[in-house]
């Protein structure tokens, strides 16, 4: 998922697969969280890919991706892309993690680890420009004994 017509590849089929109506009463949806949709008209539950994904794994416990996506029929690509986007995470100690986009290290979620992250902001600091955070000054001005000055006006 490094460019961006993958991001945008898996973006359009992750909301294809998402429910926009009711499955019995061909009614409105709302989303109440955890993938779990309900319908406004008969009070029917909808459950999307993250929904499945997420209660195998409160079920089961961690497990490998190919083995989710053979119980809940959700495609490994998605379930990829979920970790990318940082909405599932691999527990510490597994022996398989995804890798940095940038450098290639293992991370448990995500696309960047946090060096390639930090140095990727260092790098932005000077591109936008923010106005909340002040400049020094590149010579300090001589000051002067702390009294205050008036300007003489000729009359």
């Amino acid at each position: 998922m490094g460019t961006k017509a993958e991001q945008e590849k898996f973006t359009k089929e992750f909301l294809e697969r998402k429910p926009n109506r009711c499955s019995k009463c061909k009614g409105r949806i709302r989303y109440i969280g955890g993938g779990r949709y309900e319908c406004f008209d008969c009070g029917n539950q909808e459950i999307d890919d993250f929904g499945r994904v997420k209660e195998y794994i409160d079920e089961h416990g961690a497990t490998p991706a190919i083995i989710i996506s053979e119980h809940t029929g959700v495609p490994v690509d998605i379930i990829n892309g979920m970790l990318r986007q940082g909405r599932l995470e691999i527990p510490e100690g597994s022996p398989v993690y995804v890798q940095c986009e940038s450098c290639g290290c293992s991370i448990r979620y995500g696309r960047y680890c946090p060096d390639c992250i930090r140095s990727r902001t260092n790098s932005l600091k000077g591109v936008f420009f923010n106005p909340e955070v002040g400049e020094k000054p590149q010579r300090e001005v001589k000051k002067e004994d702390g009294r205050m000055h008036f300007l003489k006006f000729d009359k």
